[in-house]
């Protein structure tokens, strides 16, 4: 489960809560943590890591990546902030590696990938390529894969399909660089969900779960079986993660409430 349901509560208590609810693995946004990566001392990154292991959940990876510093873009033609933007993710490798072994990076953030500055749509996704590249070696050394998130029309220009990820992951051809399927952010995909996945599985290191509109699992319409489906049957082997956007719910109830819908509709698929 993503951790920023939880924000302002202490890190152990959070840790606590989401175990309680039932999860094996913890998602953190590096937000909650800190403003910078380099806030976080050698001690704290040791300490954090230890009551995750304390509280009996493993450590999943890294998402919204770039909610702060305020400021950053990665695919800017202002060169310096284009340079500082991807030392920050540089920084956040360092982090998500010294969480924990194996850990993901789910790049989504809109804001600070869309076309500014009077780019095109091509040369926005050809810088955002490039510092991916570039940034591929050094996550590969520290054992973190970067995820490649789309993004639908209402949030991003810069990939905005699986199939416009996959492509940068083929060009990029690093272990280090792959992509992730999210349910809220594939409403604009043609294909049925379950077809998207099949079709693109092989670089699909991620899954974040939630209804189309953003709330938590089992409060709307969507089907999860399908695609659940399709992730047992290829043998996936990757987290199955609850990013919900609505918290007004209340952090313990779309915690629990999401893992027993889900596992409702587990115990349907086919056996």
């Amino acid at each position: 489960m993503c951790n920023e349901a939880f924000e302002g509560r202490p890190f152990a208590e959070t840790c606590r809560a989401i175990r309680a609810a039932g999860y094996d693995g913890i998602e953190i946004a590096p937000f909650t943590l800190a403003e910078r990566p380099s806030d976080i001392t050698p001690a704290q990154r040791r300490e954090y890591r230890d009551i995750m292991t304390s509280e009996g959940l493993a450590f999943a990876g890294l998402h919204w990546l770039m909610v702060s510093p305020k400021g950053l873009h990665v695919t800017t033609p202002n060169a310096g902030l284009r340079a500082r933007s991807w030392q920050h993710i540089h920084e956040l490798v360092d982090l998500c590696a010294d969480l924990g072994p194996a850990g993901v990076m789910v790049f989504g953030s809109p804001k600070q990938r869309s076309t500014t500055g009077g780019l095109t749509r091509a040369q926005a996704t050809q810088n955002f390529t490039e510092g991916l590249a570039a940034i591929a070696p050094h996550a590969c050394t520290r054992g973190v894969t970067v995820l490649v998130e789309a993004l639908p029309a209402n949030q991003s220009d810069v990939v905005q399909t699986l199939d416009e990820a996959v492509a940068i992951v083929r060009t990029i051809a690093s272990p280090a660089v792959e992509t992730m399927f999210d349910i809220h952010n594939a409403i604009d995909e043609t294909l049925p969900h379950d077809e998207l996945v099949d079709r693109y599985f092989e670089h699909i290191r991620h899954v974040h779960v939630n209804e189309l509109d953003g709330r938590h699992c089992g409060t709307g319409s969507y089907d999860y079986k399908p695609v659940l489906d399709v992730l047992a049957r290829r043998g996936y082997a990757g987290w199955i993660s609850l990013e919900a956007f609505d918290f007004s719910p209340g952090a313990e109830r779309l915690a629990s409430e999401s893992l027993r819908y889900l596992e409702s509709e587990i115990a349907k698929l086919p056996s």
